[in-house]
């Protein structure tokens, strides 16, 4: 006892010795084969409960460290280091990759996780440091060219330009062909609110960490109906143990259109229409009524003011967009990982006024309680986007069509300017003629949209205290928005005027109409809910894994809204709304429900043959009662040969997995075509212009289908994944695949007076898909200062559609044309890639010159009509994308570069403007611009607009983006300061004669420049 009081004495003594020891150790961690800052690093005291994690720049702070500690760092793919701490003040850490704990990755699915040594479906898994670097508006700019077979194409350059995001080139005619988008569990509506053409910039992209996509069935049919084209799962950032941490992102980026359309100038139009239509050249410019030459540097005409505008020009403009981001994490009471985050986000387009803001805003909370039993995820994001949205397609056209030899502004203090001093040509009857000056339409015009938007979700996974096994998770999530749209004209608009010849007066008066135009409200509210339970369990014996789980789904979604249309009013001489007995607010209101059981297993055995089966029930809302319940199985298996014996000990090959996959998925989303209610017989209030009886409103009935059911889409996949050579230099995975689409849901015609519509959507036929796509990364150069890696990936996918029941073909309402009305391009036909271009075969002259109206007879029957035209596939077979990572020291250089190859565009523009005739007056007075080339046709009558002419190759090389970045780690004290240059869009390498090859629709005009961005901006992290 008297030992014991000895040593308790003795230890008492050594206590403030042993306080004043304690101190703060910082420093950093990174790879030791790069010498790359690797974030997200834990940092912790063994056996004692202060820890840290290393910030993006591989910083980190320990605090209360004595010396004698023991410091254990670890991270997911490195060997875990255990060294001892001396009381030194800093300690920099460099950890050596484990390619046995590389294989431990975890990647998320549906309705949990896996690990990806143990996954048997085609996944493909992007951390935020394998995205695309520098400024982007919308997420899915971060993925642009980083996955084989994904596609992703905007409709051009506007602040919030819809994506066309394809995995493995789709499945569906008619039907939703995007993929299902999840975010922290919440799956997003496929219909975008009203006033948002993107839904992915309803997401700060700065608080993204990783992207999973899933895109054979064995890997999406967990998620059944809404999963036939891929699966994206986003998960956001969250909080880490240790001591708080803050960061700081603001970037600057400048824009501008670096490849607009080459019309003729003022100068070249004149010299045009005297050389072609002489006859005309008393329309150039405007008159002074002088009689006397007033441009000498243009060919002469008298009394006449000849300008040299550059309509283009006036409509675009320099762009300047910021992004600020703030955000920060920590450990709340020690027991709650929490991130929060801020932003704001000012897109200017390049065309003028069309703007964007975006406020956002979002919280993590991930504690877990009930002695580490339950498990908290809470996650909201509220975002407001306000934006100007022009009429990008009138104020493009106009800009192109106008005659440059007019003026933009015609004597704005004159009282005879009745347009607010903007230039328009009138005829004789004072009614407009040719095109509207585009800087009125942009100037005279606003359309602000407003949506604030909340999601959110809460999940809870509670480990039974009976059974550890086994949990039960519950799922919550919410979508919801409101919007607000008002469209308003100033006064002397060119556009709201109103010819008033009521009282006989000669010549019409103008009546302006200044106000509001247009006015929406809409709210949109989606619920989620998901309740399943869960089962993993490790076993020693030939079974050696059993994963699954069980559930139920419920997702509803209502969107709810109305329209106030305004007319000026001959009584009142204001603008009201106009009216409607039936239904006087224009009032909508849509809602969907799907509700599903599911069901999935993954058992190995001997940890080396892994197997996974999946059973999905699915009820649609789209479908009447006795088709409403599909069915959707699925199964996978993978084989790890590096674990065989006779791989285990290869220098060669690192990992080796073997994987194939089957799987039924469905699809029943066509509300964009059909509405909510496809199949049931409705009827909607006419107008008093469109009834049988004259002057009494009615009602006409919708179209409907009560026979429609799900569209049903088989998948087989073969692929491997690898990892070669000592440190994976090289790693990578092939994917082959065949899809079987049966019962197409699509739009079709109707027989002349066998319906109550000329189209309606039905259950058509079939369709195959195959394809092949591959995934490659090496690694270069690893050395202490310098580094370099490069990736690259390529798909190629092609369909066929076999079987359109008792028709041969369809057409597409996607590929109108500018010619005529209501003429399409392209048609989905059997024996044919979908959409593709029903075309006449151009016959040309010995000078390669086309002939104009001379076309191939294909048959032989010496006469050209449609027998004599054939199918040309306008979307590319292959896609592809790479680029490089280099590490000097502090500079990092990334670059992606993306692009494909075949595909044809349909260059309407070259249709528009591209023949001499084009430039004649309409009215007998106004001139229309040409395109500045040689002209190959007189006019465009007859055949000439669907002829193969117009299609070009659409093959193309992108370089999407280089970024150049240096690190500061001791710039400011405690803090590391990253400044950046990127460049985005810096050329690209086609023959393509037109705007853009890049065109999902595959026809050009009237399209919104992609610009030309160079980007500055800093990361601080403190």
């Amino acid at each position: 006892m008297k030992t014991i009081y000895k040593k308790l004495l003795f230890l008492f003594l050594l206590l403030p010795f042993t306080v004043l020891a304690q101190s703060t150790l910082t420093g950093t961690v990174t790879d030791l084969a790069t010498g790359q800052p690797i974030p997200g690093v834990n940092v912790n005291v063994q056996g004692a409960p202060n820890g840290a994690s290393t910030g993006f720049d591989g910083n980190y702070q320990l605090s209360n460290v004595k010396s004698g500690n023991k410091i254990v760092v670890s991270f997911i793919g490195y060997k875990t280091q255990t060294i001892e701490f001396s009381g030194q003040k800093n300690l920099n850490i460099s950890l050596e990759e484990d390619t046995n704990q590389l294989k431990e990755v975890v990647v998320q699915v549906g309705y949990g996780t896996v690990r990806k040594k143990d996954a048997t479906g085609a996944v493909t898994v992007l951390s935020a440091n394998q995205l695309n670097k520098g400024p982007v508006g919308s997420a899915d700019q971060l993925l642009v060219g980083r996955a084989a077979g994904v596609r992703i194409t905007t409709e051009g350059g506007q602040p919030d330009a819809n994506p066309n995001i394809r995995i493995r080139g789709g499945s569906s005619l008619s039907g939703n062909n995007s993929p299902l988008i999840i975010i922290d569990g919440v799956p997003i509506d496929n219909t975008n609110p009203a006033g948002i053409a993107n839904p992915l910039t309803l997401i700060n992209p700065n608080d993204i960490d990783t992207f999973a996509i899933l895109k054979d069935a064995s890997a999406t049919a967990i998620y059944g109906s809404r999963a036939s084209n891929g699966v994206i799962i986003i998960t956001t950032k969250k909080g880490v143990s240790g001591a708080p941490k803050f960061n700081f992102s603001s970037n600057v980026t400048i824009g501008k259109v670096n490849n607009p359309v080459d019309m003729m100038t003022g100068t070249e139009f004149t010299a045009f229409i005297q050389k072609y239509h002489p006859a005309y050249t008393n329309l150039l410019g405007v008159s002074d009524g002088s009689g006397a030459v007033d441009n000498p540097a243009t060919p002469q005409i008298e009394g006449r003011t000849l300008y040299n505008t550059d309509w283009q020009d006036l409509i675009y403009r320099q762009s300047i967009s910021t992004d600020n981001n703030f955000s920060a994490r920590a450990n709340l009471f020690g027991k709650v990982p929490f991130r929060a985050s801020v932003g704001y986000a000012k897109n200017e387009g390049v065309v003028k006024t069309n703007d964007l803001d975006r406020y956002s805003a979002s919280i993590k909370l991930t504690p877990v309680l009930l002695d580490n039993h339950l498990k908290i995820d809470f996650n909201a994001k509220g975002l407001s986007v306000k934006k100007n949205a022009i009429d990008g397609d009138a104020v493009i056209g106009s800009a192109l069509g106008m005659d440059p030899t007019k003026p933009a502004y015609d004597n704005p203090g004159a009282s005879s300017n009745i347009f607010g001093g903007y230039y328009q040509l009138l005829n004789t009857n004072n009614s407009i003629s040719g095109a509207q000056n585009p800087l009125a339409i942009l100037n005279q015009r606003s359309r602000p949209e407003e949506v604030q938007k909340l999601l959110g979700n809460v999940e809870f996974d509670y480990k039974m205290p009976f059974m550890e096994s086994l949990r039960a998770v519950v799922n919550l999530g919410l979508e919801t928005s409101k919007t607000k749209i008002r469209e308003m004209y100033t006064d002397n608009a060119i556009q709201t005027y109103q010819i008033d010849n009521s009282a006989g007066t000669t010549p019409p008066t103008y009546v302006f109409n200044p106000g509001l135009n247009y006015a929406e409200n809409q709210t949109v509210n989606n619920k989620t809910l998901d309740a399943y339970l869960a089962y993993n369990k490790n076993i020693t014996g030939f079974v050696t894994r059993v994963d699954a789980q069980a559930g139920y789904s419920y997702q509803n979604f209502v969107t709810d809204g109305n329209k106030e249309i305004y007319r000026y009013s001959t009584t009142t001489g204001l603008r009201e709304i106009t009216p409607n007995p039936s239904n006087p607010n224009n009032r909508y209101y849509n809602e969907r429900n799907l509700q599903s059981f599911f069901g999935r297993a993954n058992v190995d055995l001997v940890n080396k043959y892994l197997f996974t089966f999946t059973l999905r029930a699915d009820g649609s809302s789209l479908f009447k009662e006795d088709s409403r319940w599909g069915y959707f199985p699925a199964a996978g298996f993978a084989w790890r040969m590096k674990d065989e014996s006779f791989l285990k000990d290869s220098k060669t090959f690192n990992d080796l997995k073997i994987r194939l996959g089957y799987g039924i998925t469905g699809q029943q989303d066509i509300t964009g075509v059909a509405g909510s209610y496809p199949y049931s017989a409705l009827f909607a209030p006419t107008s008093a212009s469109s009834t049988y009886i004259p002057g009494v409103n009615g009602y006409y009935a919708k179209p409907y289908n009560e026979d429609l059911t799900w569209e049903k889409t088989t998948t087989y996949n073969v692929g491997v994944d690898f990892e070669l050579f000592e440190n994976s230099i090289v790693s990578g995975s092939i994917d082959a695949y065949q899809k079987y689409t049966k019962d197409l849901l699509s739009v079709v015609s109707a027989p002349p007076g066998q319906a109550l519509t000329n189209e309606f959507v039905s259950n058509v036929g079939d369709m195959k898909n195959h394809g092949v796509e591959a995934n490659l990364n090496v690694k270069v150069i690893n050395g202490k200062d310098f580094n370099l890696s490069v990736n690259g990936n390529i798909a190629y996918n092609i369909g066929e559609i076999t079987n359109l029941d008792n028709r041969t073909t369809n057409v597409d309402n996607n590929s109108g044309i500018p010619v005529g009305t209501g003429q399409k391009i392209a048609y989905n036909t059997v024996g044919e890639q979908p959409y593709s271009a029903w075309v006449f075969q151009q016959v040309y002259d010995s000078n390669n010159r086309p002939i104009e109206n001379a076309f191939v007879d294909k048959n032989g029957d010496g006469v050209i009509d449609d027998n004599d035209r054939s199918y040309v596939a306008l979307r590319p077979n292959w896609t592809y994308g790479f680029g490089l990572t280099a590490n000097y020291k502090k500079f990092d250089l990334t670059t992606t570069f993306n692009g494909q190859i075949g595909g044809k565009v349909y260059n309407a523009r070259k249709l528009q403007s591209g023949y001499i005739d084009k430039a004649l007056p309409a009215n007998s007075i106004s001139l229309t611009n040409v395109l500045d080339t040689q002209f190959d046709f007189q006019t465009i009558n007859g055949n000439v607009p669907f002829s193969d002419f117009y299609l070009e190759d659409a093959s193309f090389l992108r370089c999407q983006n280089i970024t150049l970045g240096y690190t500061f780690d001791k710039a400011i004290k405690g803090a590391n300061l990253r400044l950046y240059a990127s460049g985005n869009n810096l050329f690209i390498v086609t023959d393509y004669t037109g705007v853009d090859p890049e065109n999902f629709n595959a026809i050009d005009n009237n399209f919104y420049p992609r610009s030309r961005t160079f980007s500055f901006g800093l990361n601080l992290e403190f």
